[in-house]
């Protein structure tokens, strides 16, 4: 079974910065990571929770995966485009700067719920 995954994109962080932040959290658990990032005192930590928390929500819902067995796999920040800007300098001129944007990509995976059996007919016609 792949990995599930969650892709924050354009986020308005250094991806140098935000890379200190997934280093933290690389290869722990979802709940550790979450509770590391918390008490993280860097702007980009809440972005990345905020990715991880994304995660683990895809992989509850829509792939049946059992929330306290999720680790991170792999987690990766990649530069984004950078915005170009200017700022205004002295004798009338325009310095030009660039605001960078990073793409954050998380995937976890776990153990797998039990299928529910189906019911019999016995079962349903009790309950109705």
């Amino acid at each position: 079974m792949p990995a599930v995954r969650a892709i924050a994109k354009n986020v308005l962080v250094s991806p140098r910065k935000a890379g200190v932040v997934a280093g933290l959290v690389r290869g722990r658990s979802v709940e550790d990571a979450l509770v590391i990032l918390e008490h993280t005192p860097r702007r980009s930590a809440k972005t990345v929770s905020e990715v991880i928390k994304s995660a683990r929500a895809n992989a509850e819902h829509d792939h049946n995966l059992k929330p306290g067995t999720l680790n991170i796999t792999h987690i990766s920040v990649m530069a984004g485009p950078r915005y170009k800007r200017f700022r205004p300098a002295a004798r009338g001129r325009a310095l030009r700067f660039t605001r960078q944007t990073s793409h954050i990509r998380v995937e976890v995976d776990g153990e797998a719920r039990a299928a529910k059996k189906p019911a019999t007919a016995k079962e349903s016609e009790g309950k109705e």
